[in-house]
């Protein structure tokens, strides 16, 4: 067995020959480990996010032990430790809210502890980037193993997607064209498997943007979590953690400019989340590398639409894997990215692509004939939205991309609740729907609530879609000519704060232009009347993240966690 050349970061705890080193040992045996795994071999941290509250990871004891199993084959040492899961279907208000805690439990834990390599197992929409954040901070070793996709939803013969079907669904019970008890029905088709959402929402977006960004192997995008190669590529990631400990092949040495822009374009070509963005910023934070708004616009937004998965099309997971998975998107994308990128597997993109093949080009286009043209994320810059906001065109409704309306503001989401549909609200499907408070400091967490239900007397006229505006974020399922990630937020005294009802916005994707028509001395005469909200929360975890969370243009992270402190061995415990 081939021993690294240079001094591991766990011989400081298991390899001294006193009472500091006895005590490590001692105590890791009452396990049942023998003396021999204290040899200086890597000691390889699993960092797992199994929780039954969080149901998409509920499967990953099983996948840990598939990682298990080919550490100890390539000569390591396994150690497998739980942190903080944020759970998307279930967490109040918002899993967002603890991404940041989520990455502060993962850096943490790394560092503290004597791992010299580590195996993240993340699924569910924020457990992804709040495990590469923390460990992108410490900058050891890395590699990410995706829980998977569920199976395809199916409702009397029809294939449904988690999430997209969902606002589908809860629309037509509003509308009065189905049953509460097809409803109900609903619930157990959609959701028929251990895995995360089915649909290109957050979930599959991000697990793409890890194998886009190198972080993981080839495939582990789209391999179904009940599918047995999942558990393969599982035992694969636990190989080759080892190896990586052994060739040095840190988290910094693969999360490189060009690595960020090939996961932008990447995002792009498969209809990614708007999700991504925030998550990418911030990622990038951690491991240094400049990356800004704009660049999701200047990057993506030419590129085609070359996936055709819901929301923005008609397929799902399942069907992407076997029609070729990321690889064959990657490879279709060609010196559109930067295939020159090194990855986790030691070899570059294109290497890790060579050999993809389509088995499906109605799930998966070519260049030549995409789904859609420029259909990558759009950001949007004027007097309402000075930091930016986003759009997804590829979800959006074309006519409405240009548009102007009278605004109809809605100053909570308790104020939306209360009044949408309220006979009398004064609104038609020209209006613009406005959301305020909804952003990182005033939800807080930036809640997925920015796709907002339509009005029920919109919605019995047959209209499907309506322009909003909000300072929210939406889960990568939904659909809608739907503005985003508002900057400054409305909670921060940004513009849209300052918006009232009758106001005329106009939208004009092609443009890059979002404006509230109201003279500038008016807004102005507004500003100087304003006040911002009271917070509810005086103590814990909630007060830090409101007095310390950055904005959306800036991936939400905390002001004092930009940037990483290593993994320097701390000093002694006793």
């Amino acid at each position: 067995m081939a021993k690294p050349k240079r001094k591991l970061r766990s011989t400081h705890w298991f390899g001294p020959k006193d009472k500091d080193g006895l005590i490590h040992r001692s105590w890791i045996k009452n396990q049942g480990l023998p003396h021999h795994l204290f040899d200086g071999r890597p000691v390889i941290g699993i960092c797992n996010t199994w929780s039954e509250l969080t149901p998409c990871n509920a499967h990953f004891r099983q996948l840990a032990e598939h990682v298990k199993r080919g550490v100890y084959e390539a000569g390591g040492f396994p150690l497998e430790f739980p942190v903080l899961s944020t759970g998307e279907p279930i967490m109040r208000p918002t899993a967002m809210l603890f991404r940041n805690l989520m990455a502060m439990d993962v850096e943490e834990s790394i560092r503290a502890n004597p791992l010299d390599g580590v195996v993240l197992l993340a699924g569910c929409d924020k457990t992804t980037p709040g495990q590469l954040m923390g460990a992108a901070s410490c900058d050891l070793p890395t590699i990410m193993v995706s829980g998977g996709p569920m199976l395809n939803g199916k409702f009397r013969n029809e294939d449904i997607g988690s999430g997209t079907h969902v606002w589908k669904f809860s629309e037509m019970v509003r509308a009065g064209e189905m049953s509460q008890a097809d409803f109900v029905e609903v619930e157990a088709c959609m959701s028929r498997s251990a895995g995360h959402c089915m649909t290109m929402g957050t979930a599959s977006t991000m697990a793409s943007m890890v194998e886009a960004l190198g972080l993981a192997l080839p495939t582990n995008a789209a391999i179904p979590a009940v599918d047995s190669r999942r558990y393969v590529l599982a035992h694969m990631a636990g190989r080759r953690i080892v190896d990586m400990v052994r060739q040095d092949l840190r988290m910094s040495k693969i999360l490189t400019r060009k690595a960020f822009e090939n996961a932008i374009r990447v995002n792009a070509a498969i209809g990614g989340s708007t999700n991504a963005i925030v998550h990418l910023l911030a990622i990038a934070g951690r491991i240094g590398v400049p990356l800004a708004l704009d660049d999701f616009d200047r990057l993506g937004h030419d590129l085609p639409l070359l996936v055709d998965l819901m929301p923005s099309g008609r397929f799902l997971m399942e069907d992407f894997y076997y029609a070729g998975g990321l690889p064959v998107v990657i490879k279709e994308l060609g010196e559109l990215l930067h295939l020159d990128a090194l990855t986790v597997t030691g070899k570059s993109l294109r290497a890790n692509v060579r050999g993809a093949k389509c088995w499906n080009r109605e799930v998966i286009r070519t260049l030549d004939a995409p789904l859609k043209e420029r259909a990558g994320i759009a950001v949007l810059r004027g007097n309402l939205c000075p930091g930016g906001a986003v759009i997804k065109p590829s979800a959006a409704t074309p006519a409405l991309m240009k548009h102007r309306g009278r605004a109809v503001v809605f100053e909570s989401i308790e104020d939306f609740k209360a009044r949408v549909d309220n006979a009398g609200l004064d609104i038609d499907e020209s209006c613009v729907m406005v959301l305020k408070g909804c952003g990182p400091r005033g939800y807080p967490g930036m809640a997925e609530v920015g796709n907002m239900p339509l009005p029920k007397k919109v919605l019995k006229r047959g209209v499907t879609d309506m322009v909003r505006i909000s300072d929210a974020r939406m889960s990568g399922t939904a659909y809608g000519t739907v503005v985003l990630h508002t900057a400054p937020e409305a909670a921060a005294g940004g513009p849209l704060a300052l918006v009232k009802n009758g106001d005329m916005i106009e939208l004009d994707v092609e443009r890059r232009r979002l404006h509230l028509d109201v003279p500038a001395a008016e807004l102005a005469r507004r500003r100087a009347r304003w006040k911002p909200p009271r917070s509810s929360y005086d103590r814990g975890y909630v007060k830090l993240y409101i007095e310390h969370v950055q904005q959306a243009d800036r991936g939400a992270d905390f002001d004092f966690l930009v940037g990483g402190s290593g993994a320097a061995v701390p000093r002694e415990s006793h």
